[in-house]
């Protein structure tokens, strides 16, 4: 049988066009739901956008293109597609939250099973985020790495969820978090070291569940000198979580 390499390659270059034109029109489609707030063709979106996440980020990075724009997409529509489901859940509600958005001077211990133990120092957001998350039915947890995300899943059995990390890591974790409805809030600055995240787009997510919690905002925690006389308390939500 004669093989027809002509026919061969006018296919391969029909289905790399095709490839081509589906990528883009998922990116711009995407575009569309961050800007305007609305999600259209979701469910193509995503597996357009996973199915060739690797090249898609190097031709990003190749026209020097915001690659992250991608996770930032996947992101979006993945926290809208799961947003009914989130909004119904109102037990066993939990935050992760990313060991780096810590000060560099922070003493907190870190539980093996719960993560670091926030003292409320007030060096960083995480104190507040702890204190509004305890004022909204979630159970905050600031997580060094990957395996504690397992253990927590498996000790604790959450039934929602809210994520904070850099989107890269976002668009990974929430994909691999389907069994439960989540929301992702990215990091305003990554790099792994005293990062930051808008407290607000977080607590503007735990109030989408919240059925009897207080929707106040509590103010926020006064800031102490790097190296204090004293060490500060442990809040008594720090200390309850540390005896569990």
């Amino acid at each position: 049988m004669e093989i027809n390499y002509e026919t061969i390659g006018r296919l391969a270059i029909i289905a790399l066009s095709l490839i081509v034109i589906f990528n883009i029109l998922a990116v711009f489609i995407g575009i569309y739901n961050i800007r305007r707030k609305k999600i259209l063709f979701p469910k193509f979106v995503l597996f357009i956008l996973y199915l060739f996440y690797a090249p898609l980020k190097y031709v990003f990075s190749a026209f020097s293109m915001n690659e992250q724009l991608v996770d930032e997409i996947l992101v979006e529509i993945q926290n809208a597609v799961a947003l009914d489901k989130f909004k119904k859940k109102s037990e066993r509600k939990i935050l992760l939250l990313p060991q780096c958005l810590r000060s560099s001077n922070c003493r907190a211990r870190c539980d093996p099973l719960y993560g670091f133990i926030c003292t409320g120092c007030g060096r960083c957001d995480i104190g507040q985020l702890c204190q509004e998350a305890e004022a909204r039915d979630f159970k905050a947890f600031v997580i060094p790495g990957g395996s504690f995300v397992r253990k927590i899943f498996k000790e604790y059995k959450p039934t929602s969820c809210i994520g904070v990390a850099c989107p890269v890591e976002l668009s990974e974790s929430l994909q691999k978090t389907s069994i439960i409805p989540a929301q992702g809030v990215y990091l305003t600055n990554d790099g792994c070291f005293e990062t930051k995240v808008n407290v607000e787009d977080v607590i503007r997510k735990m109030e989408q569940t919240i059925s009897t919690a207080k929707r106040t905002m509590l103010p926020t925690l006064p800031v102490l000198p790097a190296f204090p006389g004293t060490a500060p308390a442990v809040s008594a939500a720090a200390a309850n979580l540390g005896e569990e």
